[in-house]
């Protein structure tokens, strides 16, 4: 709908049509129901406290920044927490692989762990908040805006790593499994509340992603992008949900009745509150088009069900944000039930996962643990890591015997950065390297790390060892500066904020100085510093080889100084402002003064970057190897290259999206150099997405996908490679050769995408990976459930180890539907990740629902087909040349399902 000239008459005749046919359905008044559940006490003290407020009051309660209001003993709250795979905040966490990573374990029951590992800390991390006064701030929050339940559908996408890959069976159960192990076992009394994103139909690219109209079958609509979100919801009880940024079939998501209403509110009888991707509710009006102002964009918004707004501008603390909800209600565009439904679902969430004390049954907030992290999540990390790595390829060279010498090549050898991904903190526990884990994985063999030519890849944090104190502590000294000026509350606007950030100036001694293990900003753990302040880190670098190195510095406000010499200085530059690396040499050894200094101004951030290079690569790695006995090349990408919104622009990449699937050029020319040099060459591939890995596959010894694996990521490769672990993880992506082979990335239709309707060749197939230990299949034995095979099925089939290694299987249970139009190749549908010792046999069984042995029809309808279905368990896909047994049986009624 376009607005533009419209008479304030007319506009306010359209809005208040919009309001009724987005007419709510969620929060009852706690005056008319009976109800004395846990939910209905806290919607009762929900609405007793929403009618204490002021419209002024309550206005600003809508934004992700909720205020303080004193008076009614109610502390300020930022909706806005971040933990994708692990908290994050202004101390160490615990940083887990990426959720791509946790979708190659095929295991529902780690993901849970994970999820309530992270919610552990998420919740520690909102204690350190009241302890510090800091609330109100990103990360403090007893909300998560996690999981990404997404649909990975083409490889080209940069936040592709985030998701569960791109399956909707596979998606659906880890989103659920992250959903319960997040919220804990009593969704009522949530740990953390969960936010499943981004609803929906939202997978890149990232370019368009604030004016996108994504045109979507009904039956691609049903058949793969909602079923997760309705299995997250319906299933796992997620108390909250994300609205996304694109429109999808003409309306915003944010206003979409067809999504927030008939599917989310209507029939999967969604209770909880809705909260919008930053500046999605902006984008109503400013770049949808969909309203003429601002004002009917949140009119429009909070009507059709968005009852938190998350505002970009929240974070330079701009005033007047609640004022168009103000306005909106004084034009008449939203009703005083509007807005309070939507607080109360807010407040009711605040007293149940416990923010806001009087629930009984919520435990008050335990005073935050010291460290946040512990052994046992370290040792999760580690085993999160080993279970996400997948062999896909071994010609008998793995596993290692341990007394080898080993060259270890590419630019992800040593590289620490790359095993966080994206949304993680740069604070999490001490990352392991490739070197470092296959030197601890293998203890007696001769591990050389070979520096290769300079690569974009290039760049990790400087490690405590390689730091130290004037005094000669480890790590740096760090020194606190307060701004000489008291800064303003509030700011009339970002030109506002500008100009008073300009202005700043800082003490000439500081308020405090400790001992800090790195360069990372911490302010927010400290309760004496304030939002604006600046940091200076002094002491001196210490090499741990001779060589050279290249060093960049990172952050929007920052400058850094060695030996003597200024690198980088930024001044007021945007955020994520990252210098061209400079080249210098350094002697082992040696102390080289280093000063880094960074002003904190509401946001800030820092890092200062630095790699070991080779002035003659070609050289070394042929000396290098020559010594050898095998060779292991760590290549692939990183998350300063694909990504959310990224100001990337190099070949092969755009916007923090790719434009092509082809491994970089110079990793190519590299793996040429290798496998030239006549030793066996293991390939481990670092990466959130597909790559091409046709040369590899044809030519290397081995390969083993590592993805973003996570704080001990080195050490689980190293104990593949070692033997120490075997191996078990499955693709959950097609491996394709091109982006040739694929449609255009802006067509969202399924057709000729993901395995389920690919029709060419991969070089990798969804659900592909190999073991150490060997897997054989009995026959199926399909029994009916209920008389009826349309009331549900039993598939039962035998598993025995046929090697004398115990290991763990992925048993996959495929179906393949009667012929129609839109059926898939074949669809998962049920996945058990077991341990099997050797010569031991197991029993397994998959019970398969109604919904289970469904499919969707032309026209976006859900039902059991009649005909003959095929049913395979196995190792992977049927026909991908992995051991899988297959049975057909019979349907013989048309039996279709609620949505």
């Amino acid at each position: 709908m376009n607005w533009s000239g419209m008479s304030l008459r007319n506009i306010q005749t359209h809005v208040l049509t919009l309001c009724l046919a987005f007419a709510t359905s969620g929060v009852a008044l706690a005056s008319d129901v009976k109800d004395t559940s846990l939910r209905a006490r806290a919607d009762a003290k929900a609405k007793a406290l929403v009618e204490q407020m002021t419209l002024d009051e309550k206005v600003e309660q809508l934004l992700n920044t909720a205020p303080a209001i004193p008076r009614l003993k109610i502390p300020a709250y930022n909706w806005w927490t971040e933990s994708l795979h692990g908290a994050m905040g202004p101390v160490p966490t615990t940083n887990f692989p990426e959720p791509i990573g946790l979708a190659a374990t095929f295991d529902e029951a780690l993901v849970k762990d994970v999820a309530a590992a992270i919610s552990a800390e998420v919740r520690a991390l909102h204690a350190l908040g009241r302890k510090t006064g800091k609330l109100g701030r990103i990360g403090t929050g007893l909300d998560t805006w996690s999981p990404n339940i997404n649909i990975f559908r083409d490889p080209r996408w940069g936040r592709g790593q985030e998701t569960y890959g791109e399956d909707p069976f596979l998606t659906a159960r880890l989103g659920v499994a992250y959903v319960q192990g997040m919220q804990g076992p009593d969704p009522e009394r949530p740990d953390v509340v969960a936010s499943p994103k981004h609803y929906a139909v939202h997978s890149g690219p990232e370019s368009t992603r604030h004016e996108a109209n994504v045109f979507v079958s009904p039956h691609d609509l049903e058949d793969t992008y909602l079923p997760a979100f309705r299995a997250a919801i319906v299933e796992g009880k997620a108390g909250s949900i994300m609205c996304a940024y694109n429109r999808v079939n003409g309306e915003p998501a944010c206003v979409s009745n067809l999504l927030l209403q008939q599917r989310l509110r209507d029939a999967w009888k969604f209770d909880g509150y809705v909260v919008s991707d930053c500046d999605a509710v902006k984008d109503i009006s400013d770049n949808h088009k969909f309203a003429p102002d601002a004002v009917a964009g949140v009119a429009a918004g909070l009507k059709a069900g968005v009852d938190n707004e998350c505002s970009n501008a929240t974070l330079f603390d701009i005033d007047g944000l609640g004022a168009r909800y103000k306005q909106a209600y004084q034009r008449g565009f939203i009703s005083m039930q509007d807005i309070d439904t939507a607080l109360i679902r807010l407040f009711s969430a605040r007293y149940r996962n416990g923010d806001l004390p009087g629930l009984e049954g919520r435990p008050p907030i335990d005073t935050p643990p010291t460290p946040v992290t512990t052994p046992e999540r370290d040792a999760l990390a580690l085993k999160s890591a080993e279970k996400s790595l997948v062999l896909l390829k071994n010609d008998g060279v793995l596993p290692l015997k341990g007394t080898e010498r080993i060259a270890v090549i590419g630019p992800h050898a040593d590289a620490t950065r790359v095993l966080r991904g994206n949304y993680s903190s740069a604070l999490s526990s001490p990352p392991i390297s490739l070197v470092d884990g296959l030197r601890r994985a293998m203890p007696n063999a001769t591990v050389t790390l070979v520096p290769g030519a300079p690569s974009i890849t290039d760049g990790d944090p400087i490690p405590t060892t390689a730091l130290r104190t004037p005094r000669g502590e480890p790590g740096l000294l760090a020194e606190y500066y307060d701004a000489e000026q008291t800064m303003p509350k509030r700011y009339a606007s970002h030109a506002d904020f500008a100009e008073h950030a300009n202005k700043v100036t800082f003490k000439s001694k500081p308020s405090m100085a400790r001992v800090e293990p790195g360069i990372a900003m911490r302010g927010n753990e400290l309760t004496k510093v304030t939002e604006y302040y600046r940091v200076v880190w002094t002491g001196f670098v210490v090499p741990p080889e001779s060589g050279t190195y290249r060093i960049s510095l990172g952050g929007p406000n920052a400058e850094l100084s060695l030996d003597g010499k200024v690198i980088a200085r930024h001044h007021r530059q945007p955020w994520g402002t990252r210098s061209e690396m400079t080249t210098i040499e350094l002697e082992k050894g040696r102390r080289y003064p280093i000063r880094v200094s960074a002003d904190a101004l509401l946001l800030s951030g820092v890092e200062v970057l630095w790699k070991r290079v080779s002035t003659q690569p070609e050289a070394d790695l042929r000396a290098a190897t020559a010594q050898a006995d095998v060779i292991v090349a760590a290549v692939g990408l990183n998350s300063n290259l694909e990504g959310e919104e990224m100001k990337v622009e190099l070949e092969g990449f755009s916007g923090g999206d790719k434009t092509s699937i082809d491994l970089l050029a110079d990793q190519r020319r590299l793996l040429e150099q290798a496998k030239s040099l006549g030793k066996p060459l293991i390939v481990v591939l670092m990466n959130g997405s597909t790559l091409d890995l046709s040369w590899p596959k044809e030519h290397a010894s081995a390969i083993v996908e590592a993805w973003y694996a996570g704080q001990a990521g080195g050490l689980a490769i190293g104990n593949v490679i070692a033997g120490n672990t075997n191996p078990a993880g499955r693709l959950p992506l097609t491996f394709y050769r091109s982006v040739a082979d694929l449609p255009p990335f802006d067509d969202y239709s399924m057709k000729g995408r993901t395995y389920r309707y690919f029709t060419g060749a991969p070089v990798y197939p969804f659900g592909y990976g190999l073991s150490y230990s060997t897997f054989e299949y009995g026959e199926l034995k399909v029994q009916v459930v209920d008389g009826s095979p349309e009331r549900g099925l039993r598939v039962t089939t035998t598993v025995r180890n046929t090697s004398k290694r115990a290991g763990e299987e992925v048993a996959q249970l495929y179906l393949d539907p009667p012929d129609f139009e839109g059926a898939p190749r074949v669809a998962l549908r049920g996945v058990q990740r077991f341990a099997l010792q050797p010569g031991e046999q197991r029993t397994i069984a998959f019970e398969l629902a109604p919904r289970d042995l469904s499919f969707v029809t032309r026209d976006g309808v859900r039902q059991i087909f009649a005909g003959q279905h095929r049913v395979s368990i196995g190792s992977g896909q049927p026909e991908s040349g992995v051991p899988v047994q297959s049975e057909s049986f019979t349907t013989t009624q048309i039996v279709p399902l609620a949505f």
